[in-house]
């Protein structure tokens, strides 16, 4: 696995984790994780 498969799967998990904390009205960490989304894609 390359590197950049790496930081798009981690970018993947901050994703899926993010829409987990919406769906539970977590909307300060969802906007963090999105970040976090952003930064490694």
């Amino acid at each position: 696995m390359g590197l950049h498969n790496y930081w798009l799967d981690l970018a993947e998990y901050d994703l899926e984790t993010a829409e987990a904390m919406f769906v539970s009205e977590r909307y300060l960490y969802v906007g963090f994780m999105c970040h976090q989304t952003i930064e490694k894609a």
